[in-house]
């Protein structure tokens, strides 16, 4: 594993950026020219809320690869985060702009629909996470950003859930998403540190 970090530690975390944010034109492209089938909005929205979720779930395990495995991928961090929180904008603008169109109804649907309501709820706790994600923040808000960075949690949970909820009939994908984020979440509670240390003596 030291290998692997060493190399990681080679990679620019622009890189990421660069890679994360290619899908995005990508599937606006394929959007105009058809490739997304029959219904190319519903299916911009979805996949660019599909890839938010996706990196999100990237963001989560990067503590539990770190504390379990020894993976390192905490300088991508801030990278994965920025991208996820661009690809929600994304995923709200298809809707915003090119879905609904008629701003008396945003209001109505966000109030109607309980699944708009959830999602809406996880992109306004991610709006300061985005806003503070700089080192100018860093340095100012000191301690205070560390626990601010903590309303990823909800946000990770109430993502998952709206991806659940707005899912017609009985589909497997949303709750492995779902699934993912609670497991991921649930590595991080105090007992899995337990765990793992007496994994660790019993080897011994």
């Amino acid at each position: 594993m030291q290998q692997v970090n060493h190399i990681l530690r080679r990679i620019p975390a622009w890189a990421v950026y660069l890679i994360g944010a290619l899908p995005a034109p990508w599937l606006f492209y394929q959007g105009l020219t058809g490739g997304l089938g029959v219904n190319p909005i519903e299916a911009l929205e979805h996949r660019y809320g599909e890839l938010a979720l996706q990196l999100l779930i990237g963001v989560l395990a990067i503590s539990p690869l770190r504390r379990f495995i020894g993976l390192n991928l905490l300088k991508f961090r801030r990278a994965l985060g920025v991208l996820t929180f661009a690809y929600v904008t994304l995923h709200l603008l298809v809707w915003l702009v090119l879905d609904v169109q008629v701003p008396s109804q945003i209001w109505a649907d966000i109030v109607k629909r309980p699944y708009i309501t959830v999602g809406m709820a996880a992109f306004v706790l991610m709006l300061p996470l985005a806003v503070t994600s700089n080192n100018l923040s860093v340095r100012k808000l000191g301690p205070r950003w560390r626990s601010l960075q903590r309303l990823v949690f909800p946000a990770a949970i109430l993502g998952g859930l709206h991806y659940v909820m707005l899912a017609k009939g009985f589909q497997i994908e949303p709750l492995v998403y779902l699934s993912a984020i609670v497991g991921l979440l649930l590595l991080r509670l105090p007992i899995s540190g337990v765990l793992t240390r007496s994994r660790q003596a019993d080897s011994i």
